[in-house]
């Protein structure tokens, strides 16, 4: 056996609501689109959006690592995410937000420390 690509799968009730939220957030790339399965890439990684999904808050494990936090923060907010708590500073600087996006999926973003 040969493993061709490694997908993440995550739910959403409305799967074109969640494309659009991961292409203005993260810049993904669609390469395919149905009801119910549908790709996206963002950094060379896919996601597999599972549509039919009930919009419940759950925890993904989904992380991604942004040069500036505190803007992506903003950015999530903007296309219908927001926070599952306010980001803390640790150690001088923000490098870890808990977010959730349009359907309740559950995300981390981090910001690589100096």
């Amino acid at each position: 056996m040969q493993v061709l690509k490694v997908k993440y799968a995550i739910w959403a009730a409305d799967h074109l609501r969640c494309i659009k939220f991961y292409q203005d957030t993260f810049g993904a790339d669609l390469s395919f689109e149905m009801e119910v399965w549908s790709e996206v890439t963002v950094c060379g990684a896919t996601i597999g959006i599972h549509g039919g999904g009930e919009g419940k808050r759950t925890w993904t494990g989904l992380s991604f690592q942004c040069d500036d936090i505190l803007a992506g923060v903003e950015r999530v907010k903007e296309n219908g995410g927001g926070l599952v708590r306010e980001p803390e500073e640790e150690d001088g600087m923000v490098h870890l937000a808990f977010c959730y996006d349009t359907e309740g999926n559950e995300i981390m973003l981090t910001q690589k420390r100096n």
